[in-house]
């Protein structure tokens, strides 16, 4: 096979993992209800299941793209792929929550393998002038399973189980593993294989860990409760300890001098913004239709077409608009359509009806791409080839940051007493603070003339 068509089978394989992902995210978001019934979970432990995933994602991505890195993006991928599908086939054996919730963690560490290995191993086959209609691609492949997700949710929970939702990525792996297994050329590295920042890790796992379990227990425990400040307390600490450590260590788990660059540091706040708007949408509007409309799951899913379906085609026009303009216009364009279409959905929310919802979902689903392709393109053109799987883990760190907190805080707006409208009303806030800042720190693209001299 000529590397003309390898690449497009790499693609292929890179964006079929990453559906997988996205997939796992949008069907566990509508079939939260089921698995509540049928497991006896509360509320808060519901959203346990969610955010135990992307709170391994989050506080292990990082250290699976310098694992990519170290030993090869392919052996990292299929290791990832094995650990996926073994912790989806536990997670649908689940008998109570805390297996459920355990798997589901497990299962957050093989996607953390997956996720770096597969956007790095996408930009390293493409070259620039078509990257980013490569990564357009890839997260059109995102795109079309955020689409299905909630109405295959839906239909496999009132079908057959909810269960069901997780034994449907074990084809998806074998094929996967199949393709990249076939086709991957690795390309000539150069140096030393770096090592892994083993306490660098740590402390990141533990300071995320540490906050999220105050934001997600808070309302349970109390906030002013002793648990509820230690855990707060302690997860501060280490996020000071990891990012002290980073500036410091030869080899650091994250580079974090790279957020020095304005362009980086910006992108990376659209990619959290552009997740905790998808968490917001997809778990917790799905809960929404659900508990106070009274749908049932299979018709909320459908409910949530009109903003999903959109993301079939976003992110391909997100794509080429980087191409053609840069990032920095498609990503403030992005930030700002989020924002918009949160605070629609927000104020629907007070209605009690479906229909109002509909014109912000559109809205929604037409800009949520361009909080995620023209960033990544951006990261990934501010370094060079041999931090390209770094890179790669910084942004799905990034992303997964953003999905985590979001669950998290708006697991405590809801446990607290606040309503849907309060939710949403919050995460608009958030996308319209990043914008303002993504204004400031993304740069403007140079004129082609100076770009000519080298001025």
């Amino acid at each position: 096979m000529n590397d003309g068509r390898r690449k497009w089978w790499v693609l292929a394989a890179s964006g079929a993992a990453l559906a997988a992902f996205t997939l796992d995210e949008t069907v566990v978001g509508v079939a939260l209800p089921s698995i509540r019934d049928d497991l006896g979970t509360s509320q808060v432990a519901s959203h346990w299941v969610v955010n135990a995933y992307l709170l391994v994602l989050a506080g292990f991505v990082a250290a699976a793209g310098r694992l990519a890195d170290i030993f090869g993006l392919r052996r990292t991928f299929v290791s990832g792929a094995v650990v996926f599908g073994l912790a989806s086939l536990a997670s649908g054996l689940a008998q109570d929550p805390g297996w459920l919730i355990g798997a589901r963690a497990v299962q957050g560490l093989g996607a953390a393998m997956m996720l770096p290995t597969s956007l790095a191993m996408v930009t390293t086959v493409f070259p620039g002038r078509q990257r980013g209609l490569a990564l357009g691609v890839y997260v059109a492949c995102g795109g079309a399973a955020l689409a299905l997700g909630p109405v295959v949710g839906g239909a496999l929970s009132e079908a057959l189980s909810w269960r069901w939702i997780f034994f449907v990525n074990l084809p998806v792996v074998v094929a996967v593993i199949g393709v990249i297994m076939a086709v991957w050329r690795a390309p000539a590295r150069a140096g030393e294989r770096p090592p892994i920042d083993l306490p660098g890790t740590a402390a990141l796992v533990v300071g995320l860990s540490g906050i999220v379990l105050a934001l997600m227990q808070g309302s349970t425990w109390g906030w002013d409760s002793p648990a509820t400040l230690a855990s707060l307390g302690l997860g501060a600490i280490a996020i000071a300890i990891f990012w002290a450590r980073e500036l410091r260590a030869t080899e650091p788990l994250i580079e974090v001098r790279l957020f020095r660059g304005g362009t980086f540091t910006g992108s990376n706040l659209a990619i959290f913004t552009g997740q905790m708007a998808m968490s917001a949408t997809v778990v917790f509007l799905a809960l929404y239709l659900q508990d106070e409309l009274g749908l049932s799951p299979l018709v909320a899913g459908l409910a949530l077409l009109p903003g999903v379906v959109t993301t079939i085609v976003s992110p391909l026009l997100a794509g080429r608009a980087s191409d053609r303009f840069g990032p920095r216009r498609p990503i403030l364009a992005g930030l700002a359509g989020v924002g918009i279409a949160l605070t629609g959905i927000a104020l629907a929310t007070t209605q009690d009806e479906y229909w109002p919802l509909v014109p912000a979902l559109v809205l929604w689903g037409a800009a949520i791409a361009f909080t995620f392709t023209p960033p990544q393109s951006a990261i990934m053109a501010t370094v060079p080839p041999a931090m390209q799987g770094e890179a790669g883990g910084i942004s799905r760190t990034s992303q997964m940051i953003g999905g985590t907190i979001g669950i998290a805080v708006f697991s405590a707006i809801l446990s607290g007493g606040g309503d849907f409208g309060a939710l949403f009303g919050a995460a608009a806030a958030v996308a319209f603070v990043v914008l303002a800042l993504g204004w400031l720190l993304i740069e403007r693209p140079r004129p082609l003339a100076e770009v000519a001299t080298g001025a």
